[in-house]
Order: C-alpha cells, then sequence, then structure tokens
C-alpha cells in the first residue's frame, strides 16, 4: 500500500464512521482506565455487562479501594482472569491517591507504572481520554495493519511505529478506533468479509473473498 492509497483507506473508514469512539463504556478517566484494565482478554461487551454494575456503586479509586478484593470480585466475576485484575486494579487504585491526587496522569511513563498498565492500555487512555493521537496495537489492528499492507510488521511495537508514520496527521487520532472496528467486524480473523469492505479495492490482501457464503 503506497501513500496515496493510504490516504483513501481512511478517507473511506472516516466516511462510514466520522466519530469513532471505543465499545467500552465509561464516563470519565478513571472508569476508561479500569474498563481498559479489565478488557484484557475479555471482550468489551463482558466488560460492560460488568461495570454496569460496578460504576454505580464505585467509579473512583477510593470508592474502588473502600470495596476491597472481594468486594471487587463479586462485581467483576464473570470477566476472565478476574482475581488478578482486581488485584491489579486496588494497586492502581491505591497509586493514583498517593502519587497523582486519586486523578488518572496523561504522561505515558506515568500511566505505565500503575500496576497491569502496558504500552496498549496506556495508549488507549492517552488518546481516548485526553486526545493523544496514539494508536494502541491490538490483536486486530496487528492483523489489518499486516493483511491490508497499511503498516506491516513483526510484532504490535513494529506496526504502532510503522502506523504512526505513514498515517496522515489528520486521521491519527482517530486511526485506532477505526482500525479495531474495522478487524473486529470486517476483516476478520477466520475469514476477512471482503464482499462488504469499503476498501477492499485499495487493500493489498491476496486472494479477496469476494462472495459472501450463502444465507448472507
Amino acid at each position: 500500500m503506497n501513500k496515496d492509497t493510504r490516504r483513501i483507506f481512511y478517507q473511506r473508514l472516516a466516511e462510514l464512521d466520522p466519530k469513532p469512539t471505543t465499545e467500552l463504556e465509561y464516563t470519565t478517566p478513571f472508569e476508561l482506565l479500569t474498563a481498559v484494565l479489565l478488557s484484557a482478554q475479555a471482550t468489551d461487551v463482558g466488560v460492560n455487562k460488568a461495570t454496569r454494575k460496578l460504576f454505580p456503586v464505585a467509579n473512583t479509586p477510593a470508592q474502588i479501594l473502600a470495596l476491597g478484593q472481594e468486594g471487587l470480585e463479586s462485581y467483576i466475576a464473570t470477566i476472565g482472569l478476574y482475581r488478578s485484575k482486581a488485584k491489579h486494579l486496588l494497586e492502581t487504585c491505591r497509586i493514583l491517591i498517593e502519587r497523582h491526587g486519586g486523578e488518572v496522569p496523561r504522561d505515558r511513563d506515568s500511566l505505565e507504572a500503575l500496576p497491569g498498565v502496558g504500552r496498549k492500555t496506556a495508549n488507549v487512555v492517552m488518546n481516548t481520554a485526553f486526545g493523544e493521537p496514539t494508536i494502541a496495537v491490538d490483536t486486530h489492528i496487528f492483523r489489518v495493519a499486516n493483511r491490508t499492507g497499511l503498516a506491516p510488521g513483526k510484532d504490535v511495537r513494529a506496526v504502532e511505529d510503522r502506523l504512526l508514520k505513514v498515517t496522515p496527521p489528520e486521521f491519527r487520532h482517530d486511526a485506532h478506533h477505526w482500525l479495531i472496528l474495522h478487524g473486529r467486524y470486517v476483516c476478520k480473523a477466520r475469514r476477512p468479509e471482503c464482499w462488504r469492505c469499503a476498501v477492499a479495492d485499495v487493500c493489498d490482501y491476496r486472494p479477496k473473498e469476494m462472495t459472501p457464503p450463502k444465507g448472507r
């Protein structure tokens, strides 16, 4: 994929979804951080079901800490790895209170110093909560970037660096959301649905499956 086709690629996705955002439900940066921490190896749908019950009761670091390990686990037990996630979240809440006045920090180093927060989570929070033009590369984005030829790379960091380099500045803020949604619903892992893809004609993937399965 060259410079011109990359621009067309993003323009098409932008036309379909001018204001993309995460499918995780949140109202504050802390709620977003909590939801992203809980979303590792879990679906956004599953996380939202849990946080719809949790956030009305506890949606600040102090309130989460007051629940304790067992109390927090009772709200998130339907999510995979919930015990370790509860432990990480409680430790994160302690650090936020002790070092950041109970607020979610905006800088990468402080975010990545929180338990359970890696580069991908930091990128999501910086982008979605604070408007930074970061690109968090998950399995969907890694697949789309490599399969389409948009930004090939051997690992997630290589893909992230490549995306930041080749994505036109005006699309950089929303690129993460467009790519994850495209990978989740169209450019799927087992069978990309090329027959309904808005960017199939500028994508490098071969062979394209332009005929939908019977019954679709």
